[in-house]
């Protein structure tokens, strides 16, 4: 079994606390949603717990090793994360985009090796990209682009994975077959972190549910008894109807304040 563990985490930009004393324990096979507004501090806490960002206080372990702990390589090895907005800068084939999801675990000279080729068929037909395979990146649109960016994370078949803001340029077809796609990879044993704004998607298919305003854990815990109405509207400032969160019916409905 994974186990992510935080503890205390704090980030702080000047005078501001991006991230307040966060503690979380998170395992394997849960796919985890990190809601909550522009600017609460989702980003940041999905980097700290990549590795990538170092908190000003707290720690965060994996399988009890601190992830400073553990060498860049061997922790690529063995988490993805997909940033928000990732962009393709060179005009390589969509394949080629998606085997660097690989480079962790390749040789450091020679080709791709043929037993590796399987896992990036799989990843394509995740994504429904097996048709753009050899069509150069920049080409895509932005959601198709996205979508083959969520195919280089899978592509390594990792045991941590964490994606922000993955749907954001997905139409609804492809974020729900996203969302399925997250849900299955943490039930087959990875542990799934995703960043979203859809709450109705995120109450549907997380197994956990973090809500974070202005840095600071508010609620945490199972979909169905966390994921409220009183806590949406806590933390987003909307009047909300949330209706069988944790089942595959869930919906999340939301109106302004009057």
């Amino acid at each position: 079994m994974t186990r992510l563990l935080a503890t205390a985490l704090s980030v702080r930009r000047g005078r501001r606390l991006i991230l307040d004393d966060i503690s979380l324990n998170l395992v394997s096979g849960q796919l985890v949603a990190v809601l909550g507004p522009n600017g609460a501090g989702k980003s940041t806490l999905l980097a700290c717990l990549a590795g990538l960002q170092r908190p000003d206080a707290g720690t965060v372990t994996l399988d009890g090793v601190a992830l400073s702990a553990i060498g860049a390589r061997a922790l690529a090895r063995r988490r993805a994360y997909l940033p928000q907005g990732a962009q393709a800068e060179w005009p390589i084939a969509v394949e080629r985009l998606v085997a660097l999801g690989l480079s962790p675990h390749l040789p450091a000279f020679g080709g791709l090796p043929a037993a590796w080729r399987a896992r990036i068929d799989r990843a394509l037909d995740a994504v429904d990209l097996a048709d753009r395979r050899d069509q150069p990146a920049t080409t895509l649109s932005g959601g198709e682009l996205a979508r083959a960016m969520l195919a280089r994370a899978l592509v390594g078949e990792p045991e941590l994975l964490l994606v922000d803001e993955p749907l954001a340029e997905l139409d609804p077809r492809h974020a729900i077959d996203g969302m399925a796609r997250l849900r299955a990879l943490a039930e087959h044993g990875t542990l799934v972190i995703v960043a979203t704004h859809d709450l109705s998607l995120a109450a549907r298919y997380a197994h956990v549910v973090l809500l974070l305003r202005d840095g600071r854990l508010v609620v945490a815990g199972p979909a169905a008894a966390t994921l409220s109405a009183a806590a949406v509207e806590r933390v987003f400032d909307v009047a909300a109807e949330v209706h069988d969160a944790g089942t595959p019916r869930a919906r999340v409905a939301l109106h302004a304040r009057r």
